[in-house]
């Protein structure tokens, strides 16, 4: 990866709806090299997928929190499927210290959250964090 592609994933996270043109205008480059270094990007997994930014306050989901959960190792198994499949789960992480999982997820309601959570605790002990504010938010990596 050169700096020429760190400038170009730098832009694609910033508005990953912006047109060939506009970045090879921002790059000084053509527009098919543009397109063929995107598409070596996407190739060999550097650019994985585009996604869109949604603001969940105004979409009805204004309870954001951060779960820990602790769960023995075999039951990682039954607990994957089962934490994929729930759509207010924005990230899971396996993480290290006395707890094993870290869950970002966003809810209605605190009903609803507290709700979940009640389902969550059939695999081990939980500790929630609610959100009051996000002074930096999710923006990926700047090169």
């Amino acid at each position: 990866m050169d700096e020429l592609d760190k400038k170009l994933l730098n832009l694609l996270q910033q508005n990953g709806r912006l047109s060939i043109k506009k970045l090879s205008e921002a790059l000084f480059i053509t527009a098919p090299a543009v397109s063929q270094r995107i598409k070596h990007l996407e190739e060999t997994g550097q650019l994985l997928y585009y996604q869109a930014t949604i603001d969940y306050e105004q979409a009805g989901l204004p309870i954001k929190a951060f779960i820990h959960l602790s769960i023995e190792p075999q039951q990682k198994a039954s607990f994957y499927p089962f934490i994929q499949a729930i759509p207010n789960v924005l990230e899971c992480d396996c993480v290290t210290g006395p707890y094993s999982m870290l869950i970002k997820v966003v809810f209605p309601s605190t009903k609803s959250l507290d709700s979940f959570i009640n389902d969550l605790q059939k695999f081990g002990r939980t500790n929630t964090q609610i959100v009051f504010s996000t002074p930096v938010p999710s923006r990926g990596y700047q090169f």
